[in-house]
Parts: structure tokens; sequence; C-alpha cells
């Protein structure tokens, strides 16, 4: 059975509780909450509601936080994202301010109605840690986009004008209640949940285990101070997460491809889908011919070889100026992130059979995904949401060959999460994970590194797990392979470490541009050239734009972007909130 479902209408009566405005309702709220908040099962039944604050595979929205990083570039003609271009502006209302509070709102009022229930002290302390960890997930999210934000731990009325209209709280007070708050609910959140797929102790430490990685290297790298207090926290909590889930499933496909994952290996929450319940529609987007998403060459160039070398230094490498020896000899996860280069006939014609293209070179890596995937999964040709056979790959928007299916600007189309399991359009129901143990090693592996405990034992234990799925030589800290890319003041083993982060999460939410915005590279990273696939012009009909306008090279849709401004790290605050509450000043930078 699937257990995260989001049946709306059940939770009516009770979210609409959370959702007046209690300055004006109070008595017709106070009466809807004194009956809601009774029992465990009240509890439980209000609780899912809160579930609905995890990112899914409708909305987009894990992908669309990627963009602008240096891995992920828009498709879609424009001059690339927002970020990259200095285009950001102060909005007038965020759904990244709003619905964080409004989920705490929610949250808070779960928290204020525990001890007045009729439950046991046992049953109280596990419903008190849940809410814990949900008010806590939300102000992990506003530290990172805003830094310093209003603290609010209990629901606000007419008496508390201090919070309503009062200056935001110090990042330093809200991160550590909010540390405070999931150690608390680590140590006393019932061990089991309330069943299958639900917050419980592992999924607690999950979140401290990412939190305190973000929140110690940002104060490292941001000079702010008491960085090891959260490092620790991290590398604690994945320490033990470790001990109790060291190993992997061995699919890195599977992961985000699986019609379930109830029982798969290292996946310690997801959000279920299943036909007529809640479908997704993430596979069809994929497969679709306006996917938007394209990886960039230096995210392909962050897929080592086979034997564990980088591009650079690999004798398995076969050079980048023909898509079929780029592809040859790497990490199997980049041929679950973007198709390797193919052939077929389909004499013409945009229908669902094909045959074998007459050159023996076009099926490489048809025959190779057969050996590495399955037909409901990554096998290719490719195929567009109806079924359709993509023809080629790579495959330009400004040369199509005649069908616009899976066309990318860069060459590396994005299909992380395609598939062939439903072949509907806007019927997928593939799972998605939540928290996983990928991020974990990653998690504890950076921690460690930044503590000055990085061991080869270390690496053993998280890296090379990652790394042995996707058939890669493991990291030997003794011999780590010289990368010509890699930043100087970025240690040859933190850069493994980045590495491996990059291309295990790309597109998955987790955030890129948090990565790169905590290790203080965003400027840097953000005036780096988007670039594309390395291309003879005259093969493509003269029609695609090269770097410096040559003949052949890299391709290059957006050029060089103007560069990032140093204020961007934070987001503006919406011009809304602080008219509501001018003491809420603007984040350095911004103006209104």
């Amino acid at each position: 059975m699937k257990h995260i479902k989001y049946i709306f209408g059940i939770f009516l009566v009770i979210l609409s509780a959370c959702n007046d405005d209690y300055l004006e309702k109070l008595p017709q709220d106070q009466l809807t909450v004194g009956t809601a908040f009774t029992s465990y099962d009240n509890f439980a039944t209000y609780t899912w509601g809160l579930y609905n604050t995890f990112p899914d595979y409708v909305d987009f929205t894990p992908i669309l936080r990627e963009m602008g990083s240096d891995l992920l570039i828009n498709n879609d003609g424009t001059q690339g994202d927002a970020l990259l271009w200095q285009l950001k502006t102060v909005p007038s209302s965020s759904s990244l301010w709003s619905d964080a509070y409004t989920n705490i709102r929610r949250v808070n009022l779960l928290l204020d109605n525990i001890d007045q229930s009729a439950m046991t002290d046992e049953e109280k302390l596990h419903w008190r840690s849940v809410g814990l960890f949900f008010r806590a997930y939300e102000y992990v999210e506003l530290i990172a986009n805003y830094g310093a934000v209003p603290w609010v731990d209990r629901v606000l009325t007419e008496a508390d004008e201090e919070v309503l209209y009062g200056p935001r709280t110090p990042r330093d007070e809200v991160a550590k209640n909010v540390l405070d708050d999931l150690l608390w609910a680590e140590a006393n959140i019932n061990p089991e949940g309330n069943g299958p797929n639900t917050i419980n102790t592992d999924v607690v430490r999950a979140l401290i285990s990412r939190f305190g990685l973000y929140e110690g290297t940002w104060r490292k790298y941001h000079a702010l101070g008491d960085e090891r207090t959260y490092l620790q926290a991290s590398a604690d909590a994945s320490t033990k997460l470790i001990a109790d889930h060291p190993d992997l499933h061995p699919s890195y496909d599977e992961v985000f491809n699986s019609e379930s994952l109830d029982g798969v290996q290292g996946v310690l929450l997801y959000k279920a889908y299943e036909f007529g319940i809640l479908n997704g529609r993430w596979s069809h987007y994929n497969r679709s011919s306006i996917g938007h998403r394209d990886l960039t060459k230096k995210a392909v160039d962050q897929y080592l070889c086979t034997d564990g070398q980088t591009i650079f230094t690999s004798p398995l490498f076969d050079g980048d100026h023909d898509p079929y020896d780029e592809f040859r000899n790497r990490d199997h996860r980049l041929y679950f992130n973007t198709p390797p280069p193919f052939r077929v006939d389909t004499d013409g014609k945009n229908q669902e059979t094909w045959k074998y293209d007459s050159d023996p070179k076009s099926r490489e890596y048809i025959d190779l995904m057969y050996t590495l995937s399955d037909d409901q999964h990554k096998t290719l040709p490719t195929m567009n949401w109806r079924g359709l056979i993509v023809r080629t790959s790579p495959h330009f928007r400004k040369f199509n060959e005649g069908h616009g299916y899976n066309v990318t600007y860069s060459g590396y189309a994005f299909y992380k999460f395609s598939n062939k399991i439903s072949r509907l359009q806007n019927r997928d129901s593939h799972d998605k994970p939540i928290f996983r143990m990928g991020e974990v090693f990653l998690n504890y592996a950076e921690a460690m590194f930044e503590l000055g405990q990085f061991s080869q034992e270390v690496a053993d234990q998280t890296i090379n797990k990652l790394r042995a799925r996707g058939a890669v030589a493991p990291l030997d800290l003794a011999n780590i392979p010289e990368d010509s890319t890699r930043d100087t003041d970025v240690d040859p083993a933190l850069w493994e470490i980045r590495r491996e982060r990059g291309i295990e999460f790309l597109a998955e939410g987790l955030g890129r541009i948090f990565d790169i915005k905590r290790w203080k590279k965003l400027v840097e990273y953000g005036s780096q050239e988007k670039l594309g696939r390395w291309v003879k012009n005259a093969d493509y009909g003269n029609k695609l734009p090269i770097q410096n306008g040559a003949e052949e090279g890299y391709v290059s849709p957006w050029g060089s972007p103007p560069g990032v401004p140093e204020y961007y790290y934070l987001e503006p605050i919406p011009s809304d909130q602080i008219v509501l509450n001018p003491l809420l000043e603007q984040n350095p930078g911004w103006t209104n």
C-alpha cells in the first residue's frame, strides 16, 4: 500500500481552520480546533496534510530550483535564467515566503493543541516531534533563501504585535532554534513513526544531516562563525543513519523511475503516486518537445571515466569531438541523466516503430542500454510523450531533421525522470524520493572533510558506494587524479566530494544553486559561459550558434552572461511583506 496520499477532501474541515484569518474569525476557529485535536487519530489525520510541503513530480519545483546553476540551463530559446542574466527583481509577492509561513502556522496550530489532548505522554512526545520536524523543514528553506527571517513558534493573536510587526529574527537565533528542535525531535519521536513511509527517527536525522551541512558550510565560507556546531550535528546524524542503512539500491535509475519505492533500499521517505489518486507527469514532461532543460558541457564533463579518472587524464577517454567517443567508458549515471548518442531509421516518418540505422556505429549505445536498463526505463531510442520515436541524439532545436521531439540547444537533453512505464500524457505514477541515503552519504563525506576528519574509510563508506553504482573505480585519496578544471582554492579531495554531489543530485531539487551559494561560488560560476556539445556547424546546416562564432567548436546558445552580483546570494524579501511590516528590512543590495 502506498502511504503518502494527498486526498484533500478528507482534511477540508481541519485545514480550513488553518487557513482562516484568526484575527477575524477566532470564535468559529476555536470551536473547530477544540473538536479537531482530541485523539491520536485526530493528530495523525491532520499531519497528512503537512506532507504536501514536500516537492513533487507535478509542479516541476525540483528542477526549477536548479535553473541558473552551472550544470543545467533553460533551452527555451531565451537568453537564459534570470539569475545569470541579472534579471531578478524584488517580487510583489512570493510563494517561497507565503507558503512557508502558511505551513508554519498549520504546524503551530498542531503544537499548541497537544498538551490539552487526551493522548498519552508518549503519544504527545511523538506528535510534538513530528510538528517540530515540519516547522524545521520550512525554516531550513527560509534560511537558505532569505537568511534572517521572523521566528514564529506559536499561533499568533492580536497580542503578538511584536512578532506580527517586528523585525527579522537574527540568523544565529533562527538556526539554533531549528537545530534544537530537530535534536529534540530525534530524541523523542516514535522510531517507527506512524507506520511505514512516515516521519520517523531516520527522517529527522536525514534533515539534521542536510541542514547541519548547509548551515555549517554557509557559516564557514561566508565567515559567520560557529560552523563546527552544525557540521558536527550533520556528521553525527549521518553516522547513525549510515550504521543503520549502509547500502544503496543497485540501480540509480530505479530510485527515480519506479512505480513503487516501498521497501527500496536506501530510500528513507518518498512521495507515492498512483493512477486515479495522485498522477505524476514528470516522465511525460521529460519526453515532450518542450522539456526546456539541458545539461551543460560542464555538467557532462563532471562525469568520470570508468577507471575513476577525469576526461582530462583517462586513457579511456576518446575525446569529445564525436558524441559516440565522448560517451564511451563513462560513469553510467551519465547515461541515465542525458540520452547517449544514437540514430535509428523510421522511414522518415513520425511513428512508433523503428529499425536499426544502416551505419553499425549508430547502435553502439542502443545495445549498451539494453544491458543497463529495460523497456520500462532507459532503453534507446527515446520517445516522445505520445510514444513516437526520436530518430537521433544529439538532436538540436536549430536542426531537428524534420521532427521536434526532445530537441535541445546544448545537445544534452535532460531525461533523468523519463521512463516508459505508462507512456501516457500527464499520467505517470513513478514515486519520488524525498530523503535518501545517497544524500546522507555525501552530506557525511563533506561534513567530515570540513571537520578535518575525511579519510579513506569515510570515502569507502560514502563516495565509493555511489561510484560503484555508476561502475566507476573507487576514489583513492593517495592517488587523486588531477583535474584541470578544479578551482585552485578547493582541496582535491573536497573537489571530488563536490563533483559527486553535482552529478548524483542533478535536478533533484536538493539545490545546486544552494550548494554553490553556500560554497560562496555563485559569483564565480555565474560568469562562466554555458556551453553545449562540440560540433562542426556544416554538419548542421550552419544553423547552430558556436562559441566565438567559429565554424566548429562548442555550441554556445546563450553567450557569456554578464555575471552575478554579490547580493544575489540571498533572495529579496517580497515587497508586500515589507508594506505590511516596514520593520522587515530588505536584504542588502535589493531595491524595492
